[in-house]
């Protein structure tokens, strides 16, 4: 059972969202505007907020940028947008995962699961070892990674990416593990795993093409290891 904010202003869908949640044995509160929102996360405690980005009063992203400022409550978008830079420009806001509409309720249980359980296990104390690879430095305690002693600014889900893929240097770590270790999916989308992979690169100061310690294999996985050793083939 999980304490679920929901804001959404299409009655119909907000009504249909209740029933689904109630039915599973969730606590439910529902509002239709970004500061209702506001004004709930502000004042009671929720494991997890389901965001619509059609908002009347507030553009949704923007909504989410002023829920991360006062919260870190996991928080699921949901969005009939799905073009891929805003997609990335909404992970990088803060936003734990997305739903494009339509989506089955089936879905959004699947997805609330995988938020929850990421949510749980980050809770649970990380091991204080810091990790080097190279010029890379993590420290899982702290939850902070550096480059060659330059601090990179990561979001939460770039740092877990890069600290478990940095616990296993030289190891090609299949994408469908990456799903169930980093992002506790069972199943899901490459884009996603493609999303963070490119915004980490580029904060590590690399691309696809020319990388430095992020290689991928197409069609087997990726892997993490210091600039130097024998590309993979």
């Amino acid at each position: 059972m999980a304490s679920v904010l929901v804001v959404e202003d299409d009655q119909f869908v907000r009504s249909a969202l209740i029933r689904h949640l109630t039915e599973a044995a969730h606590l439910v509160r529902s509002v239709g505007t970004a500061l209702e929102a506001l004004r709930e996360v502000a004042h009671f405690r929720f494991d997890v907020v389901i965001l619509d980005l059609g908002l009347p009063d507030l553009d949704g992203a923007e909504a989410l940028k002023m829920l991360r400022g006062i919260t870190d409550v996991p928080v699921i978008v949901a969005t009939a947008r799905d073009d891929e830079t805003e997609i990335v420009r909404l992970l990088n806001d803060g936003a734990d995962d997305y739903l494009t509409k339509p989506f089955s309720v089936e879905h959004l249980s699947a997805r609330m699961a995988a938020v929850l359980r990421r949510a749980r296990s980050a809770g649970e104390a990380p091991p204080s070892r810091e990790i080097r690879v190279g010029g890379l430095a993590i420290d899982p305690l702290r939850r902070q990674a550096e480059l060659d002693g330059v601090r990179l600014d990561l979001t939460r889900r770039e740092f877990d990416l890069l600290a478990f893929l940095a616990g296993r240097p030289g190891v090609v770590v299949p994408r469908k593990e990456l799903l169930a270790e980093v992002w506790q999916q069972s199943y899901g989308d490459d884009q996603t795993i493609d999303v963070h992979l490119s915004w980490l690169r580029r904060k590590l100061g690399e691309t696809a093409a020319r990388p430095r310690y992020l290689h991928t294999l197409r069609g087997v996985g990726v892997k993490l290891e210091p600039p130097g050793a024998e590309p993979p083939r």
